[in-house]
């Protein structure tokens, strides 16, 4: 049993609040009218208060699609321990203040089975509760980047367990610690990007915690030509209301077809 590591912190500790919390930002999400398939999403993993009402721009999709996939991978960064590869779990059961999940373990070639560097990690869990409110009967499958892994290894692990049931969801803030104006401006490269699939730009040019996990995703999209789309951007100026120094969050989705 994983125990919730930043509840209360991160997202609400009660279970009634936190489900009313999730509810709340799926409704007043910004909501796209969007008829092709839904392959993967790029969400951000602050606290709620923060880049909730960012991430429920891609997770509003999901619920409204949640009977078209039975696995759900999750990649995000390690902000607290390094470790080669990248760790996914052993078979555990995750708990938070909506229920409990049981993790599936998912081999690779650079896909190792760790338990500890997803014990305090909380770029994952804060999507977690999310899932358990827009698609619930789906598997999840947590991953962790660590170091010595490049994006295009990772996309060749994902590649081989995705089908057509399979949705990705990667895990990053973008810039941090930066003034309002210019934080908008160093992001402005990252929603101009990422949806366009420009791989060598986002490596030259966009801040990121979970960078590793955005350029996997956009080889698996140039790869099977999927098209990406900015769901929603704010930082933390319009969130929080301080802008002297501000953290970025963006959402993406890519979708198979026009």
């Amino acid at each position: 049993m994983r125990p919730p590591a930043v509840a209360g912190t991160f997202y609400p500790s009660e279970g009634e609040e936190l489900l009313r919390t999730i509810d709340g930002f799926l409704k007043n999400a910004k909501h796209h009218e969007i008829h092709s398939k839904l392959r993967a999403l790029i969400v951000p993993h602050a606290g709620y208060q923060y880049s909730g009402i960012v991430a429920a721009a891609g997770y509003r999709l999901l619920r409204e699609r949640r009977d078209e996939y039975d696995d759900i991978i999750l990649i995000g960064p390690s902000h607290y321990m390094t470790f080669y590869g990248a760790a996914s779990v052993v078979s555990d059961i995750w708990e938070t203040p909506l229920g409990q999940v049981m993790m599936q373990p998912m081999a690779g070639k650079q896909i190792v089975p760790l338990r500890e560097p997803h014990e305090s990690e909380h770029s994952l869990e804060v999507q977690v509760p999310f899932l358990q409110v827009c698609a619930p009967n789906a598997k999840i499958y947590p991953l962790l980047m660590g170091g010595s892994i490049t994006p295009e290894e990772m996309a060749n692990d994902l590649h081989n367990r995705l089908n057509d049931r399979t949705l990705i969801i990667a895990s990053s803030d973008l810039s941090h610690y930066h003034p309002y104006a210019e934080a908008m401006k160093i992001d402005s490269a990252a929603n101009e990007a990422i949806p366009a699939l420009d791989v060598s730009r986002v490596g030259r040019e966009v801040e990121a915690c979970g960078k590793a996990g955005i350029l996997s995703v956009m080889h698996l999209a140039n790869h099977y030509r999927w098209h990406g789309k900015l769901l929603d951007y704010r930082n933390s100026g319009d969130t929080g209301g301080d802008k002297s120094s501000v953290v970025g969050y963006g959402c993406y989705g890519f979708f198979m077809g026009k």
